[in-house]
């Protein structure tokens, strides 16, 4: 198959050309000659490499707590049309007998395959997180950071493990993730009302990201910079909700200036409200409203969002002012290096998974391949 006459999104850069896939990979880029039945006309849109959501709880009516491979493949399939092509389902602060029947759903979902977006493995946010930047996270099941908890809500599926978030102030919090970072799983600054110098204290011992930036953290002020000035002072990875309702457009383009789009994720922490009327829902066994676009539990606080990773890109292009291949890099790459998956996806590039995707000027996606096979058309 070849998709000719687009606009390549490269990662630092946009240009006219085709590409040629064959056996679910990229085989060559503006090849000079192919033999192929199938020609695609890319009809001058963009072809951008497919969108990585890594901290996404639901869509499509179905929840990661459903605890099913069935709920997981909805989801999947939900998410294709918007451009995700890969995700890493989201667990939420329930039971750990609940965490675990998901985490075995998420793995079931990874070694087999669905009939959407590719699972890449899960993010656990929570239970160690703290009960006073709580969220919609429900305090009934916080649990203490210990290797024995952890151990006890993955089960055997420790290797289907991509990231978790934790409060790093939590006593054992920094001996975790001084473990989990051992074994590669990322760990995550989340939910927590830690101070600057515990969470630049946690970052000496393997936390090297930041869920969700600005919400349920501690602020940025003068005098006590917080977990979000540790964010800005360090290396650390972070991403956003840039749905306009989490952050602000001005604060989101005084983020990005401070990390470099190369430090940030786009994220939609979307919850099974996403792509749905608006209406009564549940996150993690508790009841969210959504309305006008925003998820809330009954007392107010935001709960997930009901955002896709298309209008995620648009709002950055759009809204925040950057070149689209930046607001693409943060949709793909970043979220594939956070993934341990850069060797073989985010970018369009020769040798590379052929998740791609065909959108217009508006970020309106026309066209999905995953592994070189269509997974959706407008």
């Amino acid at each position: 198959m070849i998709i000719k006459n687009c606009n390549i999104i490269y990662l630092d850069k946009i240009e006219k050309g085709s590409v040629l896939i064959e056996n679910g990979k990229i085989k060559e880029i503006n090849p000079a000659s192919y033999n192929t039945a199938e020609v695609i006309d890319g009809e001058g849109l963009y072809l951008s490499p497919g969108f990585i959501d890594v901290h996404i709880h639901g869509a499509g009516g179905y929840d990661t707590m459903d605890g099913t491979y069935g709920a997981i493949n909805e989801i999947s399939k939900t998410i294709v049309k918007h451009g995700t092509t890969s995700f890493t389902p989201t667990t939420m602060t329930v039971a750990m007998s609940d965490i675990k029947k998901s985490m075995e759903a998420i793995k079931e979902a990874k070694l087999k395959g669905t009939d959407g977006a590719n699972v890449l493995g899960a993010h656990l946010e929570g239970p160690f997180v703290s009960g006073k930047a709580i969220g919609a996270q429900n305090p009934n099941f916080l649990a203490e950071p210990t290797l024995e908890n952890f151990k006890a809500m993955v089960g055997d599926c420790e290797d289907a493990v991509v990231s978790i978030t934790i409060a790093p102030e939590l006593p054992g919090a920094k001996e975790l993730a001084k473990e989990l970072s051992k074994k590669g799983i990322v760990c995550s600054i989340g939910h927590t009302k830690a101070t600057y110098n515990e969470a630049m204290e946690s970052i000496k011992c393997g936390f090297s990201h930041a869920t969700h930036l600005f919400n349920a953290m501690s602020p940025f002020t003068h005098r006590e910079p917080g977990v979000v000035g540790a964010i800005f002072d360090s290396d650390i990875t972070t991403e956003t909700i840039s749905d306009g309702i989490h952050i602000s457009y001005p604060s989101l383009r005084v983020a990005y200036k401070q990390k470099t789009t190369d430090k940030v994720l786009l994220v939609t922490d979307a919850m099974m409200a996403c792509a749905m009327p608006d209406g009564m829902y549940t996150l993690g066994g508790q009841d969210v409203v959504v309305k006008e676009g925003a998820a809330r539990l009954l007392n107010g606080a935001l709960a997930g969002s009901v955002l896709t990773l298309d209008k995620a890109v648009y709002n950055v292009y759009k809204n925040v002012g950057y070149p689209l291949q930046e607001a693409v890099k943060m949709a793909s790459y970043n979220a594939a290096r956070h993934c341990n998956v850069h060797d073989r996806k985010g970018l369009i590039k020769e040798g590379y998974d052929a998740d791609l995707l065909l959108f217009d000027e508006d970020i309106n996606i026309k066209r999905v391949f995953v592994g070189g096979k269509e997974a959706y058309r407008a």
